[in-house]
């Protein structure tokens, strides 16, 4: 039996990566051929389609807790893993930046911005409770619901897919200076987690680690663990990366003005769509190229490290 589940997680994990991408590329490469009026629409539909991939990912966690012991451990756990690699990632971004000479630079501090990124997050929350709510409701009325985020979560890979081949990338932005912002991610959410296993002796390394490597990317991360392990460390990876973003948003509007990179590298991969207005309006138009080159950077890469880790 365990020899078993050796072949069939990492096929598993093959064959849903293979299904992200797919569904990423898809969108990105026949963006030009579908018609304009399609693209609009389906630009419209994507911030309100997180949102409903938010109701479904919760109305499934909220039936998956009922069977799961320790509900407020995992809140714990979700929110100590998220400060940790939040400031992992701002800290080791900064080291880095430190080595190569880069110095701090001037700005101003915005308490509208700040408030006006409350907002934005509010209504992640609000999707969130909404669906918690709604699978109670079905519950008490008698009706069973089951709940597949998975489909959902291919179509909103295929539209972030569209949103990407209308982004402005330029070539000139992969630079090193500017690579340096997800490296720094990348490592310092490995010693975020690193550093958290002293702290929550309940979860093995392997699974912190693999939480780790969600990068915020909490529509996705989630989902997939919950495929690839089991429903309690999927509420963990959805819990972990919405605050992970919460903490980002943070930071980018406290100290962002002052150290642009490295709030940046804390926002992860939600640095180049969620976030980006408040790089643009926290950290201003000369980092855009870091956000965006960040971003797609870690969206790419969490799927692939997260269902990879999930399969070890």
């Amino acid at each position: 039996m365990a020899q078993h589940q050796i072949i069939t997680l990492p096929m598993q994990a093959f064959i849903l990566i293979s299904q992200l991408l797919v569904c990423l590329a898809a969108g990105y490469f026949f963006a030009k051929k579908i018609p304009s009026s399609f693209i609009q629409l389906c630009f419209k539909v994507l911030p309100y389609f997180s949102y409903l991939l938010l109701i479904g990912i919760s109305m499934e966690f909220t039936h998956a807790l009922e069977n799961i012991h320790g509900s407020s451990q995992i809140l714990t756990s979700a929110t100590a893993l998220a400060f940790f690699t939040t400031m992992g990632s701002f800290l080791c971004c900064f080291a880095l930046y430190k080595v190569i000479g880069i110095q701090p630079v001037s700005g101003k501090i915005s308490l509208a911005l700040l408030f006006k990124s409350f907002i934005s997050i509010s209504y992640a929350c609000l999707a969130l409770a909404t669906g918690f709510l709604l699978a109670k409701l079905l519950e008490n009325v008698g009706i069973s619901i089951q709940v597949n985020t998975w489909y959902l979560l291919l179509v909103f890979m295929f539209l972030i897919g569209l949103d990407l081949a209308f982004s402005p990338l330029d070539r000139s932005w992969l630079n090193f200076k500017i690579l340096l912002v997800p490296i720094g991610c990348i490592i310092g959410s490995i010693i975020g987690a690193l550093l958290c296993s002293i702290f929550l002796d309940q979860l093995q390394l392997k699974d912190l680690i693999m939480l780790s490597q969600g990068y915020g990317f909490y529509s996705m991360s989630g989902i997939v663990i919950t495929e690839l392990k089991n429903p309690a460390l999927g509420s963990i990876a959805l819990i972990n990366d919405l605050f992970r973003e919460i903490f980002a948003i943070i930071l980018m509007y406290c100290i962002g003005w002052r150290y642009p990179r490295s709030a940046i590298a804390s926002a992860a991969a939600t640095a180049m769509d969620v976030s980006l207005p408040m790089v643009k309006q926290a950290c201003g138009n000369d980092f855009i190229p870091h956000a965006m080159v960040s971003g797609f950077i870690l969206s790419i890469l969490a799927p692939i490290a997260v269902s990879l880790l999930a399969a070890l």
